[in-house]
């Protein structure tokens, strides 16, 4: 073999050699395949793991009502039989004009299966978790709360939405409750506080209430509308309702002034059901969803005798390359944009602007047909495309 073949055979076998190790280094750096590594859920449960044996879920609600099933469905299949056999209401449902009582439904599905679907919808929201921990109840007392706002009720039902300006006032609570009960009513939002993170504001409490008759209950804290701040999003207004082995003494934390003090109303739903545990009894739930409104700027002067709090989301700066001497492929007008200051862009547009306004005279007229209109043969492509975007009005000229 001559010297010259010898040489070019050790040089492929060190650029092999190169391109293994090159190879084997950037399989290293791209982690462990899909199979073995953890997936992102994987990786979140692992993260958020609870002991099964410290943390367990906690029925603290009402026992559970005896309901005969084998009645209830023998009752059913009977009523839908009667149903079936009635030619009247099945010629009205054929021309669509059978008449359907919504009252008749709504009672019907809060006696059955209203229970259920209230905790599932609790339990998606999150809420057992932010007031009780790993304690839940079984909503059994339907409640029926209406805002009243421009002589309209607004209805509160499962994470509707209702704005600040629409509860002003406190609502109007009815539910269905026996004699001689007592019953404890509570209003807090679990999102809304301004200083303390994972504390609550308590908006309205009312307890001793007999007989389900809210009016004549013993007010503990008087009813503050919501006021969430501006940039924070939807925030949970929550109504719990109790109820009462015996009468509770709330003036330890009984707090009932006109004057606004958020301090005081800082609360804690976990603390304030362990400290009555062996009185109060979990049994009703409602909840709507408010966000900011322009209402709520008057609201923090005179009520709260604050400046109005505003949260903004403060974006990282975009990643840019480092710049290069010679960028291949790339439009350089567009490429060096990207590394000059944001302000003297801006000035350029602006002067440019500037230069085809006359302060007696009315601007010139758009082209009616801009992609019509023909370019010079020397326009180089960078400057022709810059060019169309002004024309169309594409991109930051409509910033300017």
């Amino acid at each position: 073999m001559s010297f010259s073949a010898t040489c070019l055979l050790k040089k492929q076998n060190r650029l092999l050699t190169a391109m293994s190790v090159r190879h084997r280094s950037q399989r290293r750096n791209l982690g462990k395949p899909p199979g073995i590594a953890k997936t992102l859920e994987e990786r979140m449960e692992e993260m958020n793991f609870k002991d099964p044996k410290i943390h367990f879920k906690v029925d603290i609600g009402l026992p559970t009502p005896q309901r005969d099933k084998k009645t209830e469905t023998a009752k059913r299949i009977e009523f839908i039989k009667k149903l079936k056999c009635n030619a009247e209401l099945e010629k009205l449902a054929r021309n669509n004009e059978l008449p359907v009582s919504l009252d008749e439904i709504s009672n019907d599905w809060s006696k059955t299966n209203a229970p259920l679907h209230i905790k599932k919808v609790a339990e998606y929201y999150g809420i057992f978790e932010h007031l009780f921990g790993d304690a839940y109840f079984t909503p059994y007392i339907q409640m029926d709360i209406n805002y009243d706002y421009n002589s309209k009720k607004v209805p509160v039902y499962r994470g509707n939405i209702i704005k600040p300006i629409e509860a002003l006032s406190s609502p109007e609570i009815h539910f269905e409750a026996p004699e001689n009960t007592l019953w404890t009513l509570m209003l807090t939002n679990p999102d809304g506080h301004l200083q303390k993170e994972n504390s609550e504001y308590i908006h309205w409490l009312v307890g001793n209430i007999p007989d389900g008759d809210v009016n004549k209950g013993e007010t503990v804290f008087n009813y503050l509308q919501p006021f969430p701040a501006k940039g924070t999003g939807y925030q949970r207004m929550i109504f719990v309702l109790y109820k009462q082995s015996t009468e509770i003494d709330f003036s330890s934390v009984k707090s009932v002034s006109e004057k606004v003090d958020l301090a005081k109303r800082t609360f804690s739903t976990f603390d304030f059901y362990r400290s009555y545990e062996d009185i109060l009894t979990p049994a009703g739930l409602a909840f709507y969803q408010t966000d900011w409104d322009n209402s709520l700027t008057k609201f923090y002067h005179d009520q709260l005798s604050m400046q109005e709090p505003v949260y903004e989301y403060d974006f990282p700066s975009p990643y840019i390359k480092p710049q290069k001497w010679f960028p291949l492929k790339e439009p350089f007008n567009l490429y060096m944009d990207k590394y000059r200051d944001e302000k003297q862009i801006a000035k350029e547009f602006l002067i440019r602007k500037l230069r085809k306004t006359h302060p007696f005279q009315k601007p010139e007229p758009p082209l009616k047909y801009p992609n019509a209109v023909p370019f010079k043969k020397t326009t180089p492509s960078w400057l022709k495309l810059e060019m169309k975007k002004e024309r169309l009005r594409w991109g930051r000229v409509n910033d300017y």
